[in-house]
């Protein structure tokens, strides 16, 4: 938690390098400084969005990705809101720099209502109506047409930029404009290295198998080319497939279904426009990671051993459930739920009662064809395991959060639930 506020508290401190050294230098009337503020902090928080959507690896263990994303969700909205408060406050004298700067606003605007609808589950996900109609949007705006949207952004800074330079209120004055370009600079300079010019340090692999598991799931297998040894049990990975003509290259996030750091197996929903054409993916398939991320394991390791972890997968969420649970069925009390669409979709139903069957095995598997309701949850878990335990949840967008209110509903702290959702 410390380090999750530090972290959201690095966001405000990012804009106060460049607000102090225009409030030292900058001779405007009291009011219109202000209205300026708005302006840098605006900006300030778009070039760390900027930031934080290349991943960068060394967050994800201390705070998690999830985090990140939520963090650089939060920062485009708040860059809108001060932006909409410095463009409707103040006034440009240069004709160019004020159509600039309207131009970015809107465009800003246009690409954060796009985001929020598209690529993320923040209104869509608490709305069945808003799930369908992005199902129907989706045969024209596809993923792959959402991350170019997306990337405006470089575009709308490269506007606020040149907004900024036209200002006689702001280019006069050496040190805060040097400061005002050096992060320009680094922060687009970090983003191109990151995606188009650092070497390749990706781990890389082939795929060797492409089976169907249920009515619409594939177990994708892939055989690397050097071990991971950074994956840990829960993790996932961004995979790109390159060369394969029913695939496009661009990076999805999946889930690692076991713990062998040589061969990764990824259990993967057929649900988007991208995961579909899965089915047609050949073996041979050259493939590129990202990764790993996850914080599961991290988390699972913070606890007391002898308190027990409940795992709740929701059809292909039980993928990296199965690899956490290789890990610590002989070492730690262990309820997993796993709730299906149907039985034929109970595909590592065998692998379950391996684990559960084991010399030394502290598992206890309920699955269940449909969702969990509360009954469920009281039947299969004593009182004290739902006291006491450490929830972990993965699945869908809609079905984690009614999973969590599920739960909270049921007196369990926030604190004690975790959840990874498959929004890809």
């Amino acid at each position: 938690m410390l380090r999750k506020l530090l972290f959201w508290g690095f966001a405000v401190v990012f804009p106060l390098p460049l607000i102090l050294t225009y409030n030292v230098q900058g001779t405007a009337p009291g009011p219109l400084k202000y209205y300026i503020f708005l302006g840098l902090a605006a900006y300030s928080w778009w070039l760390l969005s900027i930031l934080l959507s290349v991943r960068p690896p060394w967050l994800d263990r201390p705070v998690g990705l999830p985090a990140v994303y939520g963090l650089h969700g939060m920062l485009g909205i708040l860059a809108i809101v001060a932006a909409y408060m410095h463009r409707d406050l103040s006034y440009s004298p240069s004709q160019l720099a004020g159509d600039l700067g309207n131009f970015a606003f809107y465009g800003a605007l246009s690409v954060l209502c796009y985001s929020v609808f598209f690529m993320s589950g923040w209104l869509v996900d608490r709305s069945k109506l808003l799930q369908k109609t992005k199902r129907l949007l989706e045969i024209v705006f596809r993923r792959q047409l959402s991350v170019w949207i997306h990337r405006l952004n470089l575009v709308i800074v490269a506007m606020i930029w040149l907004h900024a330079h036209l200002l006689v209120r702001v280019n006069q004055y050496f040190a805060f404009m040097m400061l005002f370009d050096f992060y320009t600079v680094l922060t687009l300079s970090i983003y191109v290295w990151k995606k188009w010019i650092a070497p390749d340090a990706y781990l890389t692999g082939t795929v060797t198998a492409n089976e169907a598991r249920g009515s619409s799931t594939r177990r994708i297998s892939t055989a690397l080319d050097r071990t991971a040894t950074r994956l840990q049990p829960g993790d996932f990975f961004f995979l790109s497939f390159q060369g394969s003509s029913s695939v496009s290259r661009e990076w999805h996030p999946f889930s690692v279904t076991d713990d062998n750091q040589e061969t990764l197996s990824f259990t993967i929903r057929q649900h988007g426009d991208f995961t579909r054409r899965l089915g047609h993916l050949e073996a041979g398939t050259r493939v590129r990671l990202e990764g790993p991320f996850g914080r599961f394991e991290s988390i699972v390791r913070s606890q007391d051993r002898e308190a027990p972890l409940v795992f709740i997968g929701l059809g292909a969420g039980v993928a990296p459930l199965l690899s956490l649970t290789a890990a610590h069925h002989t070492t730690r009390d262990i309820h997993l739920l796993w709730a299906v669409r149907s039985e034929e979709d109970a595909y590592y139903r065998d692998v379950l009662k391996e684990y559960e069957s084991a010399p030394g095995s502290r598992l206890r598997v309920t699955t269940r064809v449909g969702r969990f309701h509360r009954e469920d949850l009281t039947n299969s878990l004593p009182a004290e395991v739902i006291s006491n335990s450490h929830f972990f949840i993965v699945g869908p967008n809609p079905a984690v959060l009614a999973n969590q209110r599920l739960l909270r509903r049921m007196r369990v702290s926030p604190r004690r639930i975790h959840q990874e959702r498959l929004t890809m």
